[in-house]
C-alpha cells in the first residue's frame, strides 16, 4: 500500500496548475477565435491563427465539442449549442444589460437614432445591448460579436487618454486578431484617436460605409470599459445632428456609470 503524504500531494497539486492553466488558456485562444470567425473554420486555419500545432488545436477542439461549446460540421469547426444558455443567463442576470435597456430607450426616443452600449473584452469590444432608432441600418449587428478597438466610435473613444505603451499592444492585437493590417502602427491608431480634452469619439464610414456614429465612454476607475453610442445611417443624419446627441449621451453615461458602481467586469 502506498501512502502519499498530504503535504506532497499538495505540491504536485501546484506544480500541475501551470500546465494546467495553459492549456485552458490555450482553450479559450481556440475558443475566442471561433466566435470571432463569420464561417465555421477548419481545423489547419484554426491552428495556423492560434499559432498552435494540429495535434494541440484538435484536442482542444474535440474537449471543447464534449462540452458543446464546439460543433463539427464535415470538416468545419463552429459554436456549440452550449453557449446559448450561457448567454441566456448573461442577458437576463448581468447588471451592465439590465441596467442599460431603460437607459437606452429614453436615448433612442430622445434622439431617434440607434443607441448602443459596448463592453471591451481584452484588446476588442463587443455589443452588449441596443435599441433601435426610427431609421434602421444598412446591417445587422447581433448581440455578442466581437469587434476592434481601433476602428468606430464606441471603440475608439475606450483609447481615448490611454498611454503609448498600451496603444501598442492594443495595435498589436489588432494586426494579429485580422483586424488591422500587417503595417497598422501606434502612429496611424493615435492619429484615429479624439484629440485630448474631446470626451466623445465620432466616426464616419469606418467600420460600415454609410453609417455615422458617435460615443461616449462611461467613466469609473481607471480606463474605461464601456461605451454608450448613437448611430444613424448617412441618408437618415448629418454629423451635426448625430454630434447634437452628444449631451443625451453624456446624461446617459453618468447614470448608467452611477448604476454600475461597485460592478467589476
Amino acid at each position: 500500500m502506498t501512502v502519499t503524504s498530504t503535504q506532497s500531494g499538495a505540491a504536485a497539486e501546484d506544480g500541475a496548475k501551470p500546465s494546467n492553466m495553459r492549456s485552458l488558456s490555450r482553450a479559450m485562444e481556440v475558443f475566442a477565435e471561433l466566435q470571432r470567425a463569420d464561417r465555421p473554420q477548419r481545423l489547419s486555419d484554426l491552428a495556423r491563427t492560434c499559432g498552435m500545432s494540429l495535434p494541440t488545436t484538435l484536442r482542444i477542439l474535440r474537449v471543447l465539442q464534449d462540452f458543446g461549446m464546439v460543433s463539427q460540421i464535415d470538416k468545419t469547426y463552429r459554436i456549440g449549442p452550449a453557449v446559448l444558455p450561457a448567454a441566456r443567463s448573461y442577458l437576463e442576470n448581468d447588471p451592465l444589460v439590465t441596467s442599460s435597456r431603460p437607459v437606452l430607450q429614453q436615448v433612442a426616443a430622445q434622439t431617434g437614432m440607434t443607441a448602443s452600449l459596448y463592453t471591451r473584452l481584452g484588446f476588442e469590444r463587443i455589443l452588449v445591448a441596443r435599441v433601435d432608432g426610427d431609421a434602421p441600418l444598412r446591417y445587422d449587428m447581433p448581440l455578442g460579436k466581437r469587434l476592434p478597438l481601433t476602428v468606430g466610435a464606441a471603440g475608439k473613444i475606450l483609447l481615448a487618454g490611454a498611454p503609448d505603451s498600451h496603444l501598442q499592444e492594443v495595435a498589436q492585437a489588432a494586426v494579429a486578431a485580422g483586424h488591422e493590417p500587417p503595417t497598422f502602427s501606434l502612429a496611424e491608431l493615435k492619429a484615429r484617436l479624439p484629440e485630448p480634452g474631446t470626451d466623445y469619439a465620432y466616426s464616419a464610414d469606418e467600420r460600415a460605409t454609410g453609417v455615422l456614429s458617435v460615443a461616449i465612454a462611461i467613466n469609473r476607475s481607471g480606463l474605461p470599459s464601456e461605451s454608450i453610442a448613437l448611430t444613424s445611417p448617412v441618408e437618415a443624419a448629418t454629423e451635426d445632428g448625430l454630434k447634437a446627441g452628444i449631451p443625451e449621451l453624456r446624461r446617459a453615461a453618468a447614470r448608467l456609470a452611477e448604476l454600475l458602481e461597485g460592478t467589476v467586469y
